[in-house]
């Protein structure tokens, strides 16, 4: 594969370059590293940056039509979107539907919107590993806004803040004891709260959550990378496409106040800095992968399981035979 060729094309915007770089990123094959790693090198020096806003919610919760309706709003105003949305995997089969595409049919159709489903894998939060390459990927195709959904809620999706320079947390109504129904943790990441289904019979009720989770958020300790009002909670309708030219306004209006106070390259630095430490640690535990790690860990294991060794010698011992 010529680098500087497919580095030449995704800065043109070339939707299909665009598409091998990702498979290529997504490759664990040890060639495919190498070349991907060339790609990003050679793509970062362009400087180009868009607007990474992470999405999380419930299941159910309509994660993909509120994407689709968003979508089409921004590229109704002029802007390039780019969906990167993360599908769980199958823990027997290791498979994975990818049906987003799917279920945004009308936004998969824009010219100006690029959706790219991928499997979440064995990667802790839904969110899979090389997703953070994906997004540059994308920032260097020129895009304004790079959408990130994520599978699910929980304590571990909070990694896609890791990823977004706004988060997003989508929540249903008459979804229980709603503020009991999501974890703090999760609630503490988020920088707009939006109660989707705020159309029909669920209005109302909608209303109400909005309310409820308004009054949450304001028992949180104030975020230094936060104006006054935020984090803040809102209620749209995907379907209807009610509230989502307000949702947008503010969410620009954040944005904006993080670039001009300094919290935007605070956040990107520290992100840069997160992920640092996790390809560090990743290749770690690749190097207990390799067929003699694999084997001694064996030998160390039934020793430890025959009372030979105790388990902290055990893991000495094999550490000190990786050179770590």
């Amino acid at each position: 594969m010529d680098i500087a060729e497919l580095s030449d094309s995704i800065l043109k915007a070339d939707r299909r370059a665009l598409a091998r770089a990702i498979t290529l990123v997504e490759s664990a094959r040890a060639d495919h590293r190498e070349q991907a790693d060339a790609l990003l090198s050679r793509l970062a020096q362009s400087g180009r940056q868009s607007l990474r806003i992470g999405l999380s919610g419930t299941p159910g919760v309509g994660k993909s039509t509120f994407i689709e309706s968003f979508g089409m709003m921004l590229i109704a105003q002029g802007l390039r979107v780019a969906v990167l949305a993360v599908d769980p995997s199958s823990a027997r089969s290791g498979g994975s539907i990818l049906g987003d595409k799917t279920r945004m049919e009308r936004l998969s159709r824009e010219r100006s919107a690029f959706i790219r489903p991928s499997p979440s894998q064995s990667h802790l939060g839904g969110v899979a590993r090389r997703t953070r390459d994906a997004v540059a990927l994308c920032e260097a195709a020129g895009f304004d806004v790079v959408l990130i959904e994520t599978v699910g809620v929980g304590q571990s999706e909070t990694v896609v803040s890791e990823l977004s320079d706004l988060f997003l947390l989508l929540l249903a109504p008459a979804g229980g004891d709603e503020l009991q129904g999501v974890k703090r943790g999760i609630m503490e990441m988020a920088d707009i709260i939006l109660v989707n289904k705020a159309d029909g019979d669920l209005k109302a009720t909608a209303t109400r959550t909005c309310a409820d989770y308004a009054g949450a958020l304001r028992l949180l300790r104030k975020r230094p990378q936060d104006p006054e009002g935020f984090p803040k909670a809102l209620t749209v309708s995907a379907i209807e496409e009610s509230g989502l030219a307000q949702a947008w306004a503010e969410m620009q209006a954040l944005a904006d106040w993080r670039r001009d106070g300094g919290a935007w390259e605070k956040n990107r630095a520290a992100q840069a800095q997160y992920w640092f430490a996790e390809e560090v640690r990743q290749a770690l535990l690749a190097r207990l992968s390799t067929p003699w790690a694999k084997a001694r860990m064996a030998e160390l294991s039934a020793a430890v399981a025959e009372g030979r060794e105790t388990p902290r010698d055990a893991a000495r011992d094999l550490l000190a035979g990786l050179g770590v």
